[in-house]
């Protein structure tokens, strides 16, 4: 449960960076694709392409779990960051006992991100940023690891996306949290290249005091 934001004035803190790996698992743009319209083709929105049923079925299933263990991976990145947030937290006498929790964190990640994070997200082409972060919050809070295919059944496979959102609004509920927000919690938003180039340029031009 959300509770009210609590007014911190101007002060404005710098949360650690949240910083995203790039997922490789063999799984090519044109897979998620051919799910996508297999999905399409079951539905009857598109004309189909002469494939049987179950063959679209399947292709279906597979790219709903390649959709998972991305969204897995992202989330493993988040909980990661979400971890380090609390710790840094933890060293600030003034926010102590302010209730802030790991739910603030991913609440105002996933519905109110900082501008230059949004606009970042949006460069990269995730407009609905929203449902990756709280879908992939949701799954990372039930599994410790990808699942592997069979151990999903086909009701779960198909709809994942419900049952993730699920899952988030039950994490969300698990403990009474502070609601913050961008005007006092900022954070860069990198890609792991991206901060490991950013950090090698530090590296070789120290900022002399």
């Amino acid at each position: 449960m959300s509770l009210p934001e609590t007014p911190f004035g101007d002060a404005v803190w710098d949360l650690p960076p949240l910083i995203l790996h790039p997922f490789s698992d063999g799984i090519s743009p044109a897979a998620l694709l051919e799910s996508s319209r297999a999905a399409l083709m079951l539905s009857g929105l598109i004309a189909g392409d002469g494939s049987e049923q179950d063959e679209l079925r399947q292709r279906l299933l597979a790219g709903r779990y390649s959709e998972i263990r991305m969204l897995f991976y992202l989330g493993k990145d988040v909980s990661r960051w979400i971890g380090q947030c609390l710790e840094f937290i933890s060293r600030i006498p003034e926010l102590e006992d302010a209730g802030i929790r790991s739910q603030s964190f991913a609440s105002m990640l996933a519905s109110n991100p900082p501008e230059p994070a949004k606009e970042k997200l949006v460069s990269w082409g995730v407009l609905d940023y929203t449902s990756i972060f709280s879908r992939s919050l949701g799954l990372h809070s039930v599994f410790t690891e990808p699942p592997l295919l069979r151990q999903l059944g086909e009701e779960f496979l198909e709809r994942y996306h419900i049952f993730a959102d699920a899952l988030f609004r039950c994490y969300l509920e698990l403990e009474p949290y502070r609601a913050i927000s961008p005007a006092n919690f900022r954070f860069a938003l990198y890609a792991s290249g991206e901060y490991a180039r950013l950090l090698e340029s530090e590296w070789e031009n120290p900022q002399v005091p």
